[in-house]
């Protein structure tokens, strides 16, 4: 199924409750311990903004599914949950350029790039619990490309992705997912 999980290190007692509860969770949602794009996006939508944020969801999907076989595991689902909550920048990032690079040819093209924002712009308006750069999507991508591909080549690679983004707060802050930065809705009746 998934791969193994490569887990950060953190104190024995607090990690395993933690793991117990994101099991539990996951479970409670996806009983067969499987998860299929379908039920992910309906979590993912239900959880978030709606209709609005299927796209992303299908992104986030596909990242998740390391091996490609259709289907998320948990250990797939708690080692990127866990990269991305106690990752360090460069950890995010790698992870972050797994999402950008949709064709997985560990290149990013201005049009991977431009897909992602579209559909990162499309959740957050939608939200509106973030500030939305007042750029468009294609001006952001347009942006980001002007300052990390660095060889001009038309196509940013894993370095520049990431030593560009460490160097570039505005687009760190763009490139970096952080679920911190992600409010859920929660029914509260």
């Amino acid at each position: 199924m998934g791969q193994a999980a490569a887990l950060p290190n953190r104190k024995r007692g607090t990690y395993v409750t933690e793991l117990h509860e994101w099991y539990r969770k996951f479970i409670n949602e996806c009983p067969s311990g499987l998860i299929t794009l379908h039920e992910f996006r309906r979590h993912f939508c239900d959880g978030t903004v709606g209709a609005e944020s299927a796209e992303y969801a299908e992104e986030i999907f596909r990242t998740l599914d390391n091996n490609r076989d259709g289907i998320v595991d948990f250990g797939e689902y708690v080692t990127a949950i866990s990269m991305l909550v106690q990752g360090t920048p460069e950890e995010k990032l790698r992870w972050s350029f797994n999402l950008y690079d949709k064709d997985k040819d560990g290149l990013i093209t201005h049009f991977e790039m431009l897909e992602i924002l579209k559909a990162v712009y499309k959740m957050s308006l939608a939200a509106s619990h973030t500030n939305v750069d007042p750029q468009t999507a294609e001006e952001c991508t347009n942006r980001m490309f002007v300052r990390l591909d660095k060889d001009k080549d038309a196509v940013i690679s894993l370095q520049e992705f990431i030593e560009g983004a460490l160097d570039d707060e505005w687009i760190r802050k763009m490139l970096e997912c952080d679920p911190s930065t992600v409010k859920v809705h929660t029914d509260k009746s």
